[in-house]
């Protein structure tokens, strides 16, 4: 049961040849007999999974169906789950129970699917490796000593060890499509607006957006049907309306012009990645794709831009735990100011302590415009590029990261080099645009992903060329050692 996808469940609870509480139980006991390896969940929801797998099974012997319906999934540890630990990540949050659902929740759970927990991610989604984690570091199902990518590493390492068929994820700078390439998952990051963020505990505002996590591109449109959507107590969630995404994934690749950016095969990209890269356009040249160099000239700035207007909206998101109204609270202050100082002191880890002082500092009187208008100005020039390339081409086609997963602890002592590992993905979040990686091959062992752009909410071309491409390949199929 385990090694079936989203719709294969989805078909054979259709024709009945188990339960949805049969499968839920299964994971279950997957879940609790694996993931110690993994450390990739931070909460199961046991009683809560067997009782939506019952009520699925109900409204199916009355007659109901849908894809989701009974479907166990689990969600990333930053949407609010009512009554359910929503740490994000941190001990300032250890202790918080949400009293209400997320918006993506809500909708995932009216669908009929099963919540069997909550996954393990980088403190407040701070990170691309997930281990910034205050529950621990989570390990790379393809190999226990590399990570497997952040800062939604959990949901990806749970889906790759197939402990569950699919999850929930977060994207603020790459965070659903660099642990998809780490870990051999299709990872889908929706346009900004497309999914409301209403529920999701904040990190940047204006670039966080939620998505799914899965093995296929069919289930990434699976799940993605059940998330997208307008919400009105969201203010950035846009009013427009959702294809049926599965509908569009028979449709022809001939003639579709694919753009790949000169740009993104420079010094810093692993030569072996970059075949690897080579061999998916050519086999979407088979296809029938068209191919075409493009240029994305303010690539180049894209990380120090990404770098001060991310700290600065933590900064602003992070200021709400203090020590007063929920989260972590010091014992014993002496006053106000000692507090607030310590108790955010004692509930934050180094990298969002971090990050929290480099956004204040770009937000300060006499750098503001030194840093943080002028990153703006470049987060337009970006956008102008993407604008442009789609003039001539209907995706953009790159490797998602420079570099295979690396070991765990590799890159602790130098920051820098981790965020450069987003050099390929920050660009669509500044933007705003939907991007999905797909599996591509491995190198020593490890999992390589390709990554597709698209123009404003056209996630079904993105996930029409991933299916087409998996059709074709067997590179998503593959299985860990030992899951």
């Amino acid at each position: 049961m385990h090694q079936m996808t989203l719709a294969e469940i989805a078909r054979g609870l259709a024709d009945k040849k188990f339960s949805s509480e049969e499968l839920t139980k299964v994971l279950l006991a997957r879940i609790t007999q694996l993931d110690p390896q993994l450390n990739s969940f931070i909460s199961l929801t046991e009683e809560l999974a067997l009782e939506q797998a019952k009520a699925a099974d109900a409204r199916r012997a009355n007659g109901e169906s849908g894809a989701l319906l009974g479907a166990p999934i689990a969600h990333k540890d930053l949407f609010c789950t009512q009554g359910i630990r929503t740490s994000c990540g941190s001990k300032m949050l250890d202790n918080f129970k949400a009293p209400y659902d997320a918006t993506v929740v809500a909708k995932l759970a009216a669908a009929g699917a099963v919540t069997l927990g909550k996954t393990n991610m980088d403190e407040f989604a701070m990170g691309s490796a997930n281990e910034s984690s205050w529950y621990g570091a989570v390990k790379n199902p393809w190999n226990l000593e590399h990570v497997p990518g952040g800062s939604s590493g959990g949901s990806a390492a749970a889906v790759a060890a197939r402990l569950l068929p699919a999850a929930t994820a977060t994207d603020t700078g790459g965070s659903i499509r660099q642990p998809a390439a780490f870990t051999n998952l299709t990872g889908l990051k929706p346009t900004y607006g497309r999914v409301s963020r209403w529920g999701m505990i904040a990190y940047a505002s204006s670039l966080d957006q939620g998505g799914p996590l899965a093995r296929t591109a069919e289930d990434c449109a699976i799940l993605l049907q059940g998330m997208a959507g307008f919400d009105q107590n969201d203010s950035t969630s846009i009013d427009e309306p959702v294809p049926d995404y599965s509908a569009s994934l028979g449709d022809s690749l001939q003639g579709l012009r694919i753009g790949v950016p000169k740009e993104y095969f420079s010094a810093g990209l692993d030569p072996r990645i970059a075949e690897l890269i080579q061999n998916s356009i050519q086999q979407l040249q088979k296809l029938g794709a068209v191919i075409k160099e493009i240029s994305l000239p303010n690539m180049q700035h894209a990380i120090p831009a990404y770098y001060v207007i991310a700290p600065a909206e933590a900064s602003s998101n992070l200021s709400r735990f203090d020590g007063v109204r929920f989260g972590h609270r010091c014992e014993n202050p002496e006053n106000l100011i000692d507090l607030y100082k310590r108790s955010r002191g004692e509930g934050f880890g180094p990298e969002v302590q971090r990050r929290i002082m480099v956004g204040a500092y770009a937000l300060s009187a006499g750098y503001y415009d030194a840093y943080y208008l002028k990153a703006q100005k470049i987060r337009r020039l970006v956008k102008n590029d993407f604008m442009t390339a789609f003039n001539e081409v209907d995706i953009i086609l790159g490797p998602t990261t420079p570099n295979p997963a690396w070991k765990l602890g590799a890159k602790n002592s130098d920051p820098v080099a981790a965020y450069l590992e987003d050099v390929y993905t920050i660009t669509a979040n500044l933007a705003g645009l939907p991007g999905v990686s797909m599996p591509a091959g491995f190198v020593d062992g490890l999992p390589v992903g390709v990554q597709l752009l698209a123009p404003y909410f056209q996630e079904g071309r993105l996930l029409n060329v991933a299916h087409q491409y998996q059709l074709n390949t067997d590179w998503h199929t593959r299985t860990p050692t030992g899951f």
